[in-house]
């Protein structure tokens, strides 16, 4: 592993840790570069899945993904949530964590969703502010993802991708680019979403996320339960080509396949960066 952007390193081609492949991953040492684990699925448990974590973190790199941190709520942060966090980050030697450009609730109600801010300057402020605390708390650099969404707010002055890069450029935070996510709101919003991948920062993209999604005809709905589509793939080049290249994982949450067939997935990531040439870049 070598340094890369933030002082993170580029740990190559990864899968998300699921229960059902626990056995597969700790007796098989499979050909995956780390491994990406939903912090939820781990916090406050001992037993078998902290002991299994603990094992896969001594064989792989492991980065943390949450789905609770809500730091665009207008709730107070959850204090006992982020301790914990730095916690198992501290006892896995986990090499980042990251979460969602969103929030989950209001007045400590936790929808269980990731859902869209308005993106405004005051909103921005607003996340800036608390990624500074967090990060401040956590001693290491948050990692941000964009969510899919469906509905956008009327008061919005900006573009998501505009939100995005002044938000880790202020905020001096990572990006995680979910390529899939970038198409589903593409599909959804009607904007170009090659355009949203080249006007992100390259130098704070962190780590990308492939995965499949549903069309519902009139939306697409990300789904984790399939492939990746033909369309998300050809974003990923460009991404790819955007950003010389960086971690990369493939999530798959439902339905979930055997483990070859997520391997084989991931090969085809492998190829593709491969394929591509990165966009060269002049000046500072």
């Amino acid at each position: 592993m070598t340094a890369d952007r933030l002082g993170l390193p580029h740990l190559g081609f990864g899968l998300g840790l699921r229960s059902c492949h626990f056995s597969q991953v700790g007796t098989r040492r499979p050909h995956v570069d780390w491994f990406e684990v939903i912090s939820e699925n781990f916090l406050g448990y001992g037993g078998f899945p902290r002991r299994v974590l603990g094992e896969v973190a001594a064989l792989y790199p492991v980065v943390m993904h949450g789905v609770s941190l809500s730091i665009g709520s207008t709730d107070q942060l959850d204090w006992d949530y982020l301790r914990q966090l730095k916690r198992m980050a501290s006892d896995i030697g986990a090499v980042w964590v990251s979460d969602h450009v969103c929030w989950t609730g209001v007045l400590g109600l936790n929808t269980h969703d990731l859902l869209p801010l308005p993106l405004t300057e005051e909103s921005l402020r607003h996340v800036v502010g608390r990624i500074r605390v967090v990060q401040d708390f956590l001693e290491r650099p948050l990692v941000l993802e964009n969510p899919s969404t469906y509905v956008g707010f009327r008061d919005s002055t900006m573009t998501e991708w505009e939100f995005l890069s002044r938000m880790a450029a202020e905020a001096d935070c990572g990006l995680l680019l979910d390529v899939n996510n970038v198409y589903v709101s593409a599909v959804n919003h009607e904007f170009d979403p090659y355009e949203y991948i080249r006007a992100l920062p390259a130098e704070r993209i962190v780590q990308m996320h492939l995965a499949g999604h549903t069309d519902r005809g009139t939306h697409l709905i990300d789904t984790h339960d399939q492939p990746v589509a033909e369309p998300v793939w050809d974003l990923y080049r460009v991404a790819s080509a955007h950003t010389g290249g960086v971690s990369t994982m493939v999530e798959w949450d439902e339905h979930i396949p055997p483990f070859e067939a997520l391997v084989a997935e991931l090969g085809k990531a492998r190829q593709c960066l491969a394929d591509t040439e990165p966009v060269e870049r002049h000046g500072g």
